[in-house]
């Protein structure tokens, strides 16, 4: 997953307004949202390869999402699916900063990342590159690729001003943000940031919504958990060619506290 925006406890009705797109080689084979069959309080897509998830959210309200942290063409291998962090904190009861602290003491089994979890009255972020422990997440607009929190990318910062633009304006709606989300103009050259994989491929994957045959942009999702306890899940479907396969719609009209 290469870009998502969010913004946190700046809406007087949302405390969590997100959009996401999940970049993936089209090979690999994943699951569209659902409500899971062992765990049906979680809400999410499935990746079937290693059995975890890059989003989810569960009708208590909890919510996790898990990004990688692009760092050359060949990353190193590691026990655990970066997929597991998020499908654990959905499955399990701690409060997010014990879990995250608990994540903390063994980042090393997992392949590099950065991770959100939380509910709707607190958030966290943790990364294992570049961050010596988990943070709480400040209210505010914010944005991550494959980086840590807030890094500039030219896909992060002109996501955060359209989300930005989107609050101000008072069009927040799940095609508004799908539209943010579909967004496929490439980053000027001047502005590539240099991740190991060479200016050819940080061209391909700079857009917001990434068109590859082999890998790109598999999903976009939309979240808004309200403060009154309900949720809304939206997730479109692509395929290599960026055309439109199907779109899910959820909503949870009771989250417990």
């Amino acid at each position: 997953m290469c870009l998502l925006v969010f913004a946190w406890k700046t809406h007087p009705d949302y405390p969590l307004v997100f959009a996401g797109n999940r970049d993936e080689l089209h090979a690999r084979p994943a699951a569209a949202a659902g409500f899971w069959d062992r765990a049906p309080q979680i809400l999410g897509g499935r990746d079937l390869q290693a059995g975890g998830t890059w989003l989810g959210i569960t009708t208590g309200g909890r919510f996790a999402v898990v990004t990688n942290f692009r760092a050359g063409l060949d990353p190193e291998k590691a026990p655990h699916s970066r997929g597991k962090l998020t499908a654990d904190f959905l499955n399990c009861n701690m409060p997010a900063d014990t879990y995250m602290h608990a994540i903390a003491q063994r980042a090393a089994d997992y392949g590099a990342f950065s991770l959100m979890v939380g509910d709707r009255s607190t958030l966290w972020y943790f990364s294992n590159r570049g961050e010596p422990e988990p943070r709480e997440v400040l209210p505010g607009i914010h944005g991550l690729s494959n980086h840590l929190l807030d890094t500039p990318w030219p896909k992060v910062t002109r996501s955060m001003a359209s989300l930005a633009l989107l609050m101000e304006q008072q069009i927040l709606t799940q095609d508004s943000l799908l539209t943010l989300l579909a967004e496929r103009t490439p980053a000027a050259n001047a502005r590539l940031p240099d991740t190991g994989i060479g200016k050819a491929r940080e061209r391909q994957v700079s857009p917001v919504f990434v068109v590859n045959p082999v890998y790109g942009t598999r999903c976009s999702s939309v979240i808004f958990l309200h403060a009154d306890g309900q949720a809304r899940f939206a997730e479109r479907w692509f395929d290599a060619a960026g055309q439109t396969l199907e779109t899910r719609s959820f909503h949870i009209t009771a989250c417990g506290p």
